[in-house]
């Protein structure tokens, strides 16, 4: 979930191309499903790969003023999920970021009961808003909204801790809540004494259940549901942030909204909305984190994409007087079997 500079005004950066496949070991065109290598009846390995990368064009942006064309290979993601038995599971998956380094992204173990009561633990998503629960891979654009998603994390929103989370009412109701390491915990910061930070987030599910992996979520299902949630999360934390001298209690929250509705013939509709408020005491942090209120509303309209197709990011084209620039966007990926990497 890297952040981007934008260009300078008057230049207008495309994106050409933003692939995600969804599948390895296996043709791209059944990238709906992940290769999976069965042991027992019960006891099976599954592998997956994912792969976002853009290139831009502008116009007069070579230092002479010609036209200036980059590629960037942005995340390049293995995931590996197995089974041991009916309940028991676990979690493993790798990410190249921009800069090529290649990181822990997720690492768990999964008990899974029922579809009303579950635990995760290890390094994985805390409960938090709609965006960090999406990632970079399925929300309805392609840059993450970095300036407003601010909850504080280790690595790609991850951190290290113990998830509780489960769906009720007919899937219509989804929980989650965990006890975490937290932010600052950092030689010199706030938390050098240890203090946990709870998290936890609760979404219910107006119109059809959202078809999503544990408390994952998704920014559009492109026509396959009828999609209206609205979603409240929050993380508090003692002495979270500022330095070991000035401490401060973390505290934030969001309110984040959801709605996607199939339209006659094969157009979808998709409104998107959330918003944040972030409480640091009125301390400033030594990290990411300060007291900020932020709102972040998306729109789209496309044609539904038919099963086992690509699924098409949100795209534009847009035009200036002193620039040019167009933008494509494509996507075949898919959540891996069990658990998805967002």
């Amino acid at each position: 979930m890297k952040k981007r500079n934008s260009r300078p005004s008057g230049r207008l950066r495309g994106i050409l191309l933003a692939a995600a496949a969804g599948a390895c070991f296996a043709p791209l065109s059944a990238a709906h499903a992940s290769a999976k290598i069965p042991i027992s009846d019960d006891s099976w390995v599954s592998v997956g790969l994912g792969i976002r990368a853009s290139g831009s064009w502008d116009e007069h942006g070579a230092p002479d003023g010609s036209s200036d064309y980059d590629t960037s290979l942005d995340s390049v993601r293995l995931y590996v999920n197995g089974q041991l038995n009916k309940t028991i599971g676990a979690t493993f998956n790798t990410e190249r970021d921009g800069d090529g380094d290649i990181k822990v992204l997720d690492g768990y173990v999964r008990f899974e009961f029922m579809d009303e009561f579950n635990v995760w633990a290890g390094r994985l998503l805390p409960p938090s808003d709609r965006s960090n629960l999406d990632g970079p891979y399925y929300l309805s654009s392609y840059n993450f909204p970095g300036l407003v998603s601010l909850y504080p994390a280790r690595f790609a929103g991850r951190d290290d801790g113990v998830v509780v989370w489960g769906k009720v009412f007919d899937k219509k109701l989804v929980y989650s809540a965990g006890v975490f390491r937290g932010h600052n915990k950092i030689a010199g910061a706030s938390n050098q004494g240890g203090d946990p930070l709870f998290a936890g987030r609760v979404a219910f599910n107006f119109w059809d259940a959202e078809d999503d992996p544990g408390y994952y979520t998704s920014s559009t299902y492109y026509g396959s549901q009828d999609i209206l949630t609205v979603a409240v999360a929050g993380q508090i934390q003692k002495n979270g942030v500022g330095t070991a001298a000035v401490r401060g209690d973390y505290k934030a929250f969001n309110v984040d909204a959801l709605m996607e509705k199939k339209l006659p013939g094969d157009g979808v509709v998709t409104l998107e909305g959330a918003f944040y408020n972030y409480d640091t005491d009125g301390v400033i942090d030594v990290a990411a984190a300060s007291a900020a209120r932020a709102r972040r509303t998306t729109s789209a309209a496309s044609s539904m994409a038919r099963p086992g197709w690509p699924r098409p990011a949100t795209c534009s084209r847009r035009r200036s007087a002193s620039a040019r620039s167009s933008r494509w966007c494509a996507t075949s990926s898919s959540k891996p079997t069990i658990s998805a990497s967002s």
